[in-house]
């Protein structure tokens, strides 16, 4: 187990940080960012839909990832608009974020024309499954383009150190509560959905947020966009609380519907790590609050 852990970390890494550095280098309308986001994105769709099945829930599980898909990919449009040699209109009517909320009701409308084409009676549960489509769009498909919509702020390297310091922020709030909860972890948080976690543990995963906010906005940011760093002192402390907390929350949120199927494990598709929903859960939930954030000038002017 461990090596296989070793392994499809090793992996998931170094694909990670090519498509990165590959952005970094080359940002051609985030083309080297959007095969990851969809990778994830549908990956976690992947796996929210299987547990379904297993479960016994109706679901149309193809039509659930095509739909979560295709709500991140319409959300990519204003990036790849550049690739035209022209940067997106400042006065189109539909805004940069209005993206995702076309592609979320045409999503809606795809879903419900998949159901009028297999319903066959009363039976068919067209209702239940269209319903559990829509869910799988809006937890899963609108928070992922927010990622996108961080990526689109400001200049490419900006945008970019954006994403990278909401994901540092995020995870390392997990490694703090891991390791805080093991040395200090006294009392439970919710036993009742996750067994592991304790009060003391979540405040060790905020603090490390906080101190890595810090950090990607001294240095991270300034590095990567050529400009010193210009931050209000709440910053930081507010990225970082945000960040932890509503990725303990997503965390929940995935033991939740973990629990009420009666499965233990989200997948199978990351050998020795799990699902991918168990590394996108936190993101998921970080990604609206983190931008946000980024948009109240939490991080500084937006270069």
């Amino acid at each position: 187990m461990l090596h296989q852990r070793l392994a499809s970390s090793a992996v998931l890494l170094t694909v990670v940080f090519g498509l990165l550095y590959l952005d970094y280098q080359f940002p051609v309308g985030a083309l080297w960012l959007i095969p990851l986001l969809l990778f994830f994105a549908i990956g976690t769709a992947i796996d929210l839909t299987r547990m379904w099945s297993q479960a016994g829930y109706p679901v149309r599980s193809m039509s659930a990832r095509f739909c979560v898909g295709f709500v991140v990919l319409t959300s990519c449009l204003p990036l790849l608009w550049t690739l035209s040699g022209e940067p997106y209109p400042a006065d189109c009517v539909v805004g940069r974020l209005g993206w995702i909320a076309v592609g979320s009701v045409i999503a809606l409308a795809i879903a419900l024309g998949v159901e009028m084409y297999f319903f066959e009676s009363n039976a068919s549960k067209s209702a239940a499954h269209a319903m559990s489509t829509t869910f799988a769009v809006l937890y899963i498909g609108i928070p992922m383009s927010f990622l996108v919509a961080i990526r689109g702020m400001g200049s490419a390297h900006w945008g970019l150190a954006a994403v990278i310091s909401l994901v540092a922020a995020t995870k390392i709030a997990d490694a703090g509560a891991y390791f805080t909860g093991k040395a200090f972890g006294r009392r439970k948080l919710i036993p009742r959905l996750s067994p592991g976690k304790t009060i003391e543990g979540s405040i060790g995963g905020i603090a490390a947020s906080i101190a890595m906010s810090f950090a990607v906005f001294s240095w991270l940011i300034p590095w990567m966009v050529d400009s010193p760093a210009d931050y209000p002192w709440w910053g930081p402390i507010l990225f970082g609380t945000l960040c932890s907390t509503c990725g303990m929350f997503g965390d929940l949120a995935e033991s939740l519907m973990k629990r009420d199927a009666g499965t233990k494990d989200s997948g199978n598709l990351l050998p020795g790590l799990g699902g991918i929903w168990d590394v996108s859960d936190s993101l998921i939930a970080a990604a609206l609050p983190g931008f946000l954030c980024f948009a109240a000038g939490a991080a500084g002017t937006i270069h």
